[in-house]
This record gives C-alpha cells, structure tokens and sequence, in this order.
C-alpha cells in the first residue's frame, strides 16, 4: 500500500477547514477541538463506570464475522462496569461500539461542545461511544450510514488507517457490506499481498490517535482501528451535506444491509463464500485495469 500521514494541525478556520478538508473529503486530526471540553479531564474509568456501570452492553471480540454473523451481531453481553474493569486490568481483545451512554446519562453532552462551527447535519441525538482493550481490533469497514465522524480519542492510544471509498476494489469490498475480505490487522507490519495482490496498489492514510485528538473522517471511509492501550472514544456523526449522499447513506441503511442480512439466514454458507469470490473478481478487474494503461 502507499500510505501517507494524516494531516494533524492544533485548530483551523472553519473557511480553512471546510475548502481544504471537508469539502474536498480529505481527512484531518484537530488536536485542539477538546482542548476546552470538561470531558477530556473529567471522561474517566471510574466516571463512566459510576454513571452507567450498571447496563448491559454488547461486546465484539477480533475474530472476522462468520457465515452466520448477522450485521452488528454482539459477540456476547455483560455489564459495562465489569467490563471496564475487565480492560484496566490488562490487554483484553474485546470491544464495544455503538454505545449511545448519553441515554442513560443525558448530562454528560455537557462535558462536550458540538463543533457546528465546522459542520452541520449533526445528529445530536447519537454521540456514541467506542470503547475497546489493548490489542482489540474494529476491523476495516466504513460506516453504513455515510455520515461525516468527528472522532475524538481519550484515554490510551489507537492506530488507525484510512481509505477512500473509491479504493474499494484494491481492498476487496465484497458486494452488499461495507466489509473488505481481506485482514489488515498488523498491517504496518505485514499484509497478506499474495492473497490479495491489489492491496499494493490501495492508496491510505494514517495516525496514530492520542488522548484528546479528533479525527475528522469524511462520510463512506474505509477505516481499520487497532487499539495499542485500553482506551475510549466519541464519535459525533453529521449526515452528509449533499442530497446525494443522504440518499446513498438511507440505501445502504435499508436496502443494502437488509440484502445482506436476508441472504444470511437463507444461505449463510454460499453467501459467506460467493461474497469473498466477487470480491477477488472486482480486484481482478481493478489490476487489469491498472496494466492496460
């Protein structure tokens, strides 16, 4: 793969923000958006464990999903404050994502200040939490709905990598997901190019995140996050500012992950397989391409 790093600036103008990165769909790391938000002090183990300890919560562990996995199908369920206990005592390869805490304690959106500033659509209703233990894995997808994520990390470190939607085919998409067939966990070491050769010629970004960085990841990236220490992170989502977009996003909510699904329980085992076989066909298609030039 070609990698490049991802832009990291302190703060921007918005004007500046909106013609070079979220116009354009460029990504960037903004380490001062949370520089004056009570939550980067105040967001802690214990806090959180205090103030939601007690509800249940799915947790996902790094195996890839199988033949029957259903679309966002925990793993397992356990309490939220045992599992924080669990991942503060040592490397535990499970995560949670998706966990709208601000349910169950509403006051805490006033530890955070939404930045309208830079965007708008924001759907101020579904902040969410992503909260995972050293050495789990959120393997490479990219958000189903499109919308733009504002990704703000605390506490521990996570590796991120970043693709453009239009990498698709050199990352084998496989047809009606937003999951690629192949693995990139340990990437910046080692990548199965042999099985997947066009994953040479895929084109990314990435970064390592550290305790009050924000990601601004624009809508239908592809991105694979690997968490180096126990941490957690908010994301705050904004639809995308085209009509376009907002329709491409209500498809692939309904239609796209509902064909999926559907195939699943009527034939988990061809489905599993015929996926992963288109998939190689496109990124056969993709190298074709790439020698006749």
């Amino acid at each position: 793969m070609n990698i490049t790093a991802i832009d990291s600036v302190e703060n921007m103008a918005p004007e500046t923000f909106r013609k070079q990165y979220y116009e354009p769909r460029k990504p960037l790391i903004i380490k001062g958006l949370s520089r004056q938000w009570p939550a980067r002090e105040k967001w802690t183990w214990d806090y959180f464990k205090s103030i939601a300890g007690h509800q249940t919560v799915g947790v996902y562990n790094n195996e890839r999903a199988g033949a029957g996995t259903l679309v966002n199908g925990a793993d397992d369920y356990i309490r939220f404050g045992d599992y924080l206990d669990m991942i503060q005592q040592g490397p535990v390869t499970l995560r949670i994502f998706l966990f709208n805490i601000f349910q169950h304690a509403p006051g805490i959106v006033d530890d955070f200040t939404w930045p309208d500033h830079l965007a708008k659509g924001f759907l101020k209703k579904y902040p969410m939490l992503f909260v995972g233990g050293a050495g789990s894995v959120a393997h490479m997808h990219y958000d189903i709905d499109l919308s733009h994520i504002f990704h703000t990390q605390f506490i521990g470190r996570k590796r991120v990598l970043l693709l453009e939607n239009r990498q698709s085919p050199y990352i084998y998409r496989m047809p009606f997901t937003v999951e690629s067939a192949a693995s990139f966990v340990n990437w910046h070491q080692e990548l199965d190019t042999e099985q997947f050769p066009a994953l040479r010629y895929a084109r990314g970004y990435t970064a390592i995140l550290e305790h009050g960085d924000t990601l601004f990841m624009p809508g239908g990236y592809w991105h694979h996050m690997e968490y180096i220490d126990s941490g957690f992170a908010m994301s705050l989502r904004a639809l995308d500012q085209t009509l376009t977009g907002k329709l491409n996003g209500l498809y692939h909510i309904v239609g796209l992950r509902g064909m999926n699904n559907l195939l699943i329980k009527l034939a988990p085992q061809w489905w599993y397989h015929y996926k992963r076989k288109m998939a190689h066909e496109k990124a056969r298609r993709a190298l074709e391409a790439i020698n006749n030039e």
